[in-house]
């Protein structure tokens, strides 16, 4: 079980469970955080670039977190982050789709000063259908094991 920065090695990967988004979600989160008509009106929606109704990207980036958080990739440490880098939305999350997602650590860098590293995990989020359709690399800071 991971539980510290020295139990992460380049390479290994986590799966979260899953989560189906409906079109409720999709319209109470646009309405409070994210306010235009492809994400709240369905006849709007369907005159736009997404031809019909699609989640924000700060929805879709909220699910992946909440995922990711679930996953416990450093075991009982939270998801500490100092920033993301090569966030990007490849496809629109509909209602309907059912999102899962996995990560790869990419990188591991340990502090020289502190009692801890950083640790870089490419998320994806994957549809129902194994389609990718939102990727982030957090920048994790995470506890090294006591001496």
């Amino acid at each position: 079980m991971v539980e510290w920065f020295d139990d992460l090695q380049i390479g290994m990967t986590f799966k979260s469970g899953e989560t189906t988004v409906s079109r409720e979600d999709i319209k109470r989160f646009a309405a409070e955080f994210d306010p235009q008509p492809f994400h709240l009106d369905e006849e709007a929606a369907e005159k736009t670039i997404f031809k019909g109704l699609a989640a924000s990207g700060w929805h879709t980036a909220a699910i992946a977190m909440r995922l990711a958080a679930e996953t416990r990739p450093f075991g009982p440490h939270p998801l500490l982050g100092a920033g993301v880098d090569e966030l990007r939305w490849m496809k629109p999350v509909r209602p309907g789709d059912t999102l899962h997602l996995e990560g790869e650590v990419v990188d591991l860098v340990p502090s020289q000063s502190k009692p801890q590293g950083v640790a870089r995990i490419r998320w994806t989020a994957f549809n129902q259908r194994g389609e990718a359709v939102y990727t982030f690399n957090p920048i994790a800071i995470v506890p090294r094991r006591p001496a």
